[in-house]
This record gives structure tokens, C-alpha cells and sequence, in this order.
């Protein structure tokens, strides 16, 4: 489920729960603490990935704390 995942605190990727490391990024400053999930499939046509600074596609929190 999304609510096991680990959110990454720089890219707000969402991760698999035992990642030590956020796949996009490499940080490996990851929470269990965010809120709302969107997945972004073409990023250079979307203006939600646009307005999340998102340049790959994948799965990311809307909020994390």
C-alpha cells in the first residue's frame, strides 16, 4: 500500500519501504510522514509536474513532512 512507502524529503519521490535511498535522487533523507499521492507519466506535458519542479515520471507525496 502507499501509506507503507518512504517519501523522499528532497524530490518528494515515493519509494519501496525498505529503500535506504531515494531511486531519483540518491538522498537518503526518506519519511514515513506525507500525504497525498500523484503519479506523473509525461512530465514535460503536465502542469502539476511543472508546478512540483518533477522532471520524471514516477510516483510522488503531495506533502511531506
Amino acid at each position: 500500500m502507499a501509506e507503507d512507502r518512504l517519501a523522499c524529503r528532497e524530490c518528494h519521490h515515493v519509494n519501496d519501504p525498505d529503500a535506504q535511498t531515494c531511486e531519483h535522487c540518491g538522498s537518503s533523507s526518506l519519511t514515513e510522514d506525507w500525504a497525498g499521492y500523484v503519479i506523473i507519466t509525461q512530465p514535460e506535458n503536465s502542469e502539476i509536474a511543472e508546478e512540483m519542479n518533477v522532471t520524471k515520471a514516477g510516483s510522488y507525496a503531495l506533502k511531506v513532512r
